[in-house]
């Protein structure tokens, strides 16, 4: 008698359902610590390459101080996004959430390169670079503001509203806490 094993979960099938929209690509992820922990290897490890080949180039000072910027851009949205989904009683669904979340920034690297293709179609045809470079920059912003809402409307199951509230205070704290002390080191320095 053959026992009925559990289906594979596939990050990456999930990563492909979840970038078309379709909501049942959070069935591929775990809610588990270790899930959100793999989640994040791959993000802190180019960082972290990059700061030990900077070190030698740019000196460790500057190469330390890019990484740890790099990291609070890493974890802050995990921090706010769990605080909101506390006071909204939907912690019990974050850890899905912050895996899937952390997974899903990969998108919007392949997306750059994807969208590469017809924007040098349209270069060639005579569109300015300027303009390219604009609408290039635009599509992976409102993409990736629309990733995040979906994600968080789903993940979570919050509302259109709290999951668009949830995205621009994720956002705007991510920002303040990576640009706001080079602004003060720039205004007091």
């Amino acid at each position: 008698m053959s026992q009925s094993l559990p289906p594979r979960k596939s990050v990456i099938v999930g990563i492909m359902r979840i970038a078309r929209g379709r909501a049942d690509g959070l069935d591929f992820f775990n809610s588990s610590v270790q899930s959100y922990l793999s989640s994040l290897a791959p993000l802190v490890a180019f960082p972290l390459v990059g700061a030990v080949m900077a070190i030698y180039s740019d000196g460790p000072r500057h190469a330390l101080t890019d990484l740890a910027m790099m990291l609070c851009a890493l974890l802050t949205p995990a921090v706010v996004s769990y605080e909101l989904a506390r006071l909204w009683k939907r912690d019990d669904a974050w850890l899905r959430f912050a895996t899937v979340f952390n997974w899903c920034e990969w998108i919007l690297p392949i997306l750059a390169c994807l969208l590469l293709v017809p924007l040098s179609l349209l270069i060639a045809l005579g569109l300015n670079e300027s303009a390219a470079g604009n609408v290039w920059v635009g599509c992976l912003g409102l993409y990736g503001l629309w990733l995040h809402w979906f994600l968080a409307r789903n993940a979570l199951a919050l509302s259109r509203y709290r999951a668009a509230m949830l995205v621009l205070i994720v956002n705007f704290a991510t920002v303040l806490t990576v640009m706001g002390p080079r602004f003060l080191a720039d205004r007091l320095g």
